[in-house]
């Protein structure tokens, strides 16, 4: 059967340049002990709401709130399917200049410099966001990525910019 698992997270840049990533506790069910953004599953009365989910993963991950953090903004929709599970992301990008305030079971917290953000092991679709994110920055519309078998047996993401199709 078929399950679906909503996550939001957020890029959170400082005024250095600096991404606030989370290296994940190796007791975590999803891609434990790898580096990703601040974020989590959407509680059920958060289903048609993901940047009040985002919100809240960040409070709950580091203390900053809503009011410390400028341009919050829905940059891209990760689909992919793995095993059973649909996994949708919903990732945001914003800034903020406030450090982590609260430490968290979830992993441990840091400011990576934008050159060293790749170098990180991270979850495949996630890697291929950052790199479209660091590649192509902030745009005016939101990117749709689609995870996908590549042609040489090594997963891709097929990027489509989401427009209403009745309004070009």
């Amino acid at each position: 059967m078929i399950t679906l698992r909503l996550i939001s997270a957020a890029l959170l840049f400082n005024a250095r340049g600096e991404l606030l990533m989370m290296k994940r506790s190796m007791k975590r069910t999803l891609s434990p002990g790898m580096w990703a953004a601040v974020g989590g599953h959407l509680e059920s009365f958060e289903m048609a709401r993901p940047r009040a989910a985002c919100l809240r993963e960040i409070e709950e991950e580091t203390g900053i709130r809503e009011d410390e953090i400028s341009g919050l903004r829905l940059q891209y929709i990760l689909i992919r399917l793995k095993d059973q599970d649909i996994r949708q992301q919903f990732i945001y990008v914003g800034h903020t200049d406030v450090s982590p305030r609260i430490r968290t079971s979830e992993g441990d917290l840091h400011w990576i410099p934008r050159t060293e953000i790749l170098n990180r092991e991270l979850p495949f679709i996630f890697r291929y966001a950052l790199e479209h994110y660091l590649s192509n920055g902030d745009t005016t519309h939101t990117w749709i990525g689609t995870a996908v078998p590549g042609s040489s047996g090594i997963p891709e993401v097929s990027w489509t910019a989401l427009q209403d199709p009745e309004k070009t």
